[in-house]
């Protein structure tokens, strides 16, 4: 269970870092629950509603399989 939190906190973290960058043209990260902040001159997203999103589609599709 630990590794799973820590996985997922990883991958919150990378997302919210490279958001600018990679997710510009979609939508995600602009969801409910997705924190967004300014501190010290710098943007910050941490895109946790569009992770659990896209984790439980990554879900379906496999169940799916």
């Amino acid at each position: 269970m630990l590794k799973w939190f820590v996985v997922i906190l990883l991958v919150v973290l990378l997302s919210g870092f490279l958001r600018p960058r990679a997710l510009g043209g979609f939508r995600l990260g602009r969801l409910p629950g997705d924190l967004s902040f300014r501190f010290r001159g710098r943007d910050y997203h941490f895109p946790f509603a569009s992770t659990v999103l896209l984790s439980l589609l990554a879900w379906l599709l496999l169940r799916a399989l």
